[in-house]
């Protein structure tokens, strides 16, 4: 497997754009006759763009996502779905496409009606501007940005098993209202991967479990949470390596994620090691990324390895603090704080000076072993700063 160029564009086949005006942004991706599936937020409160997509992807087939930033068209009513569909039926009339292949996604401010003679003229000119190249993957990205402070995309290419090879792309956007049930998280895949429907469903579901569902912002559910693949077949039959790949390039694309968190200025990773199931370790994990504690600690810099304890004591997960080893990993050094129980990093200990310079730093792992089983998990999250309270203090002002 390696990292290329193109985003969501390196898959032969796909072209996108997208334009921005003021606070809105449009993008386009089209990745014509695809396979496809997707993967929805759990709030109950959903955003309009979600029955449409869940529409189009009746046949699991789409042909083209058209996504707007600056406005959720969420809590719209009947007004909002006729605003998402009439969003597709604009790039149908484009693109000459069956606006049913089309898939829809939103986000932005919720409660407010979506201005759609600024959306339909982004639409239009980003119907224009539709290529294949890095730079309209790019657009893309960028066009999807609200608070996020730069683009999230990706690509990677692979071999399946009979040595030939595949791509992934993507793009992804969020920077808070970002919780363990994905977060104000728009991403879109493409590949040239052959698959069935059910296989793509199945590749995506498990991928967005060990990634998107890992990351942490703020703790808040969003209403517009959207992952949709699209799969075009110009390549092989799914294996496994795919799976790897999709789950490698959505590891990148949550931790570009986390790393952006509204007001971030530290990333932290959380590794759970030997753990009885794979649900203790997530629970465990992500238990630790969404404490305000530790979260808070780490924007001051402070080792309160105390308070990462404590996360997974009450994160019901099954532990012995008897035998619970905890990790701090910096970019030049990691110290063991507490080793098998033993508290290691004591006032004046070599470990806790090591502990305060990696706590210091922009990225920062934790890793926990239990030491009860074999499972693992890692989850991603971030500081909690100033900035996050006036960002969100200030968001429809």
């Amino acid at each position: 497997m390696k990292l290329i160029t193109g985003g969501i564009c390196a898959v032969e086949g796909v072209i996108a754009a997208g334009s921005c005006k003021d606070e809105y942004g449009v993008a386009i991706i089209v990745n014509e006759n695809s396979t496809a599936s997707a993967v929805f937020t759990n709030n109950k409160i959903q955003a309009a763009h979600i029955t449409i997509c869940k529409e189009s992807l009746k046949n699991n087939q789409l042909s083209a996502i058209v996504a707007n930033s600056g406005n959720a068209n969420c809590c719209t009513g009947t007004e909002g779905l006729d605003n998402a569909r009439e969003m597709a039926e604009i790039v149908s009339k484009n693109l000459k496409i069956e606006s049913n292949d089309i898939a829809v996604a939103s986000t932005g401010v919720i409660g407010r009606r979506l201005p759609m003679d600024q959306i339909i003229t982004l639409i239009d000119k980003a119907s224009t501007k539709l290529e294949n190249s890095p730079k309209a993957s790019k657009d893309a990205a960028e066009a999807i940005m609200t608070t996020d402070t730069f683009p999230k995309e990706l690509a990677v290419e692979s071999e399946l098993k009979n040595g030939q090879k595949f791509v992934i792309g993507g793009i992804a956007k969020g920077s808070g209202m970002i919780a363990p049930n994905m977060g104000t998280l728009l991403g879109f895949l493409t590949t040239d991967i052959q698959a069935s429907p059910l296989e793509l469903e199945e590749a995506l579901k498990k991928a967005v479990e060990k990634t998107f569902n890992m990351v942490v912002i703020d703790g808040d559910v969003s209403t517009n949470d959207t992952i949709i693949i699209m799969a075009n077949g110009k390549s092989g039959r799914i294996d496994e390596n795919f799976q790897e790949a999709l789950e490698y390039l959505c590891s990148q694309l949550a931790r570009m994620l986390a790393r952006d968190g509204e007001g971030a200025t530290k990333l932290m990773e959380v590794k759970i090691t030997s753990s009885k199931s794979i649900e203790e370790a997530r629970k465990a994990a992500k238990a630790v990324v969404q404490s305000y504690l530790v979260k808070s600690a780490l924007f001051g810099g402070d080792p309160n390895w105390g308070r990462i304890a404590a996360a997974v004591g009450y994160s019901g997960a099954e532990i012995n603090g008897k035998t619970m080893t905890i990790q701090l990993e910096g970019s030049h050094n990691k110290v063991k704080i507490i080793e098998n129980g033993h508290v290691k990093a004591f006032d004046g200990s070599p470990e806790l000076e090591t502990a305060e310079e990696i706590m210091k730093e922009s990225e920062i792992k934790i890793e926990i072993d239990l030491s009860l089983g074999e499972y693992e998990a890692v989850a991603y999250g971030c500081d909690l700063t100033y900035d996050y309270v006036k960002i969100n203090a200030e968001y429809t002002t």
